[in-house]
């Protein structure tokens, strides 16, 4: 039910919460972690970054970093800048509008889905999804990239595990 863009965000964004928070990935690390097309997931990551979800740092050692602690990021806030959940969905059968008052045969059950689905984004944070995947790092998001924190980054690889 997620867009192919939404899906990518969430996979960025799990990657990012399993790294501590003071050290920045770079687009071209996290695209080349997820085996996502680099500008695709540089424009994607800009998106999360415009949206408060993400910080991002230019420079050597810049990179993004999780702007809101796992156990506060709920998947909702992820694919909102990607898929509008609260749009009335299309008819499922017809080439035309279907709402309460002029529904179509699947409309109740439709809805019903859709909406547990919404509801399920709006209750699972980033920190439930990878309990299974082992502790979270103790993380505390950048407010931003400070001078100081950003000359303190290694040059080399930008992606540790």
């Amino acid at each position: 039910m997620l867009s192919a863009t939404a899906e990518h965000a969430v996979r960025a964004v799990l990657l990012l919460a399993r790294h501590d928070g003071a050290k920045a990935l770079s687009a071209d690390a996290i695209a080349a972690e997820l085996g996502a097309p680099r500008n695709y997931l540089a424009k994607t990551l800009n998106a999360l970054a415009k949206a408060g979800i993400v910080h991002s740092a230019r420079g050597a050692a810049g990179g993004f970093t999780l702007a809101i602690p796992p156990d506060s990021l709920t998947l909702a806030r992820i694919i909102a800048p990607f898929d509008d959940h609260a749009r009335t969905p299309a008819c499922m059968l017809r080439n035309r509008a279907c709402d309460a008052q002029h529904p179509c045969a699947v409309h109740a059950r439709w809805n019903a889905i859709v909406g547990h689905a919404a509801a399920r984004f709006e209750q699972t944070t980033i920190a439930q999804l990878l309990m299974d995947a082992g502790p979270i790092r103790s993380y505390t998001p950048a407010v931003s990239m400070t001078r100081d924190l950003a000359l303190s980054l290694p040059q080399a690889s930008l992606l540790h595990t």
